[in-house]
């Protein structure tokens, strides 16, 4: 499995406010992607800070991405979707610049559209055009032979297209309906943000089970691999995000997350963004959790590969001798429990004498402190 994890944007701890000096400290705390937030709008003077972490991204192996613009109406009427549209290109151009491997991007609300079929196939025929523009910018430099600014133009596959779930109820972005659309869209990936989908099912995540069944249900419906996931804690109430919180605050843990992709994401390419308050710290969080779940689960393979080669020594079946094991530590704890137990008076008479003869005048010849002969 490849997992990559980093914050939204700059990490609070970086002296300085550039792209590429949050990038240096992201890598200095041990984390290997970044989210550019363009979530208003992209002003011009910042191209050069993202061609520069463009040409990092590039020479390393520190993973780019973009957040397009969280105010999106692409299922509303012709002037608001292409108001939207016109916001998401330039998203599109600075993600080409900066080397995003994704480009997320909100649907919006339902606008005139019931959930359904016909909004999902506005929306798929919507990313389709906006995939294929991608392309087209990517592509812009392949006429010129000598075009070195961007490198990865010619040598990388162009951005994909993220589709975002959504955290409330009126927004286009169920799960089903996100995975729906990217199963029909070449070139998108579903965009699993953890707290819109905790939140919009009422508190959905709570187990590895439950993220089991969640990418069950992508790896089916989906078929790829490849997913891009946002994860915070969450305060919501009736099917609706309210807004993130810290992780450890929140009733949404990744705890159960961590154990999932540790025992069953062999088969997964996941990024995992932390869209927390506390953005690199909870990140460091997530990393810690899961390398965590990952030594917890080679112990207990270390354990059951030792239990095997015992039971073949001693020609009996491995269950037989793990019940046996677990009768003896049974036994060893509950001869603790019962030792500790008969101790406690012992010591407890112990120290009643001790207090008594404290108490008593003693008639021993002592020392007198001031006698320096």
């Amino acid at each position: 499995m490849t997992l990559k994890l980093g914050p939204a944007g700059v990490p609070l701890s970086c002296k300085g406010r550039t792209i590429v000096e949050g990038m240096d400290d992201i890598t200095v705390l041990g984390l290997d992607a970044m989210e550019v937030q363009t979530v208003r709008t992209i002003q011009p003077q910042h191209f050069d800070q993202y061609w520069q972490a463009g040409i990092l991204s590039w020479n390393s192996d520190f993973e780019m991405n973009m957040h397009g613009p969280y105010y999106a109406e692409l299922l509303g009427n012709k002037r608001e979707r292409n108001r939207t549209l016109s916001k998401m290109e330039t998203s599109l151009q600075a993600g080409k610049i900066v080397n995003a491997r994704h480009l997320t991007f909100h649907v919006g609300p339902y606008g005139e559209y019931d959930p359904g079929d016909e909004a999902n196939e506005q929306v798929a025929n919507i990313f389709s055009g906006v995939v294929e523009r991608v392309r087209e910018v990517w592509g812009v430099a392949e006429e010129e032979e000598d075009y070195a600014a961007f490198p990865w133009v010619h040598e990388a596959e162009p951005s994909l297209v993220g589709i975002e779930t959504s955290g409330r109820q009126e927004l286009w972005g169920t799960v089903e309906e996100v995975i729906e659309v990217c199963n029909h869209v070449e070139g998108t990936v579903p965009v699993l943000n953890m707290g819109h989908i905790h939140a919009r099912g009422h508190g959905r995540l709570k187990t590895s089970e439950d993220y089991a069944e969640l990418f069950d249900q992508a790896r089916k419906s989906y078929g790829g691999s490849t997913f891009y996931c946002h994860f915070a804690g969450v305060e919501h109430r009736m099917g609706n995000a309210l807004h993130y919180t810290q992780i450890k605050k929140s009733d949404l843990k990744f705890e159960p997350f961590a154990e999932f992709l540790a025992e069953e994401g062999d088969w997964m390419d996941i990024t995992i963004i932390s869209d927390s308050p506390l953005l690199e710290h909870d990140a460091m969080y997530m990393l810690q959790h899961y390398d965590k779940a990952r030594q917890r689960l080679l112990e207990i393979k270390a354990r059951d590969e030792r239990r095997v080669k015992l039971a073949t020594a001693q020609g009996i079946d491995p269950e037989e001798l793990k019940k046996r094991e677990e009768d003896e530590a049974e036994a060893r704890k509950s001869q603790l429990s019962s030792s500790s137990v008969e101790k406690a008076p012992v010591e407890a008479k112990k120290k009643d004498t001790k207090k008594k003869s404290s108490s008593m005048i003693s008639f021993e010849d002592q020392e007198d402190e001031d006698d320096i002969f």
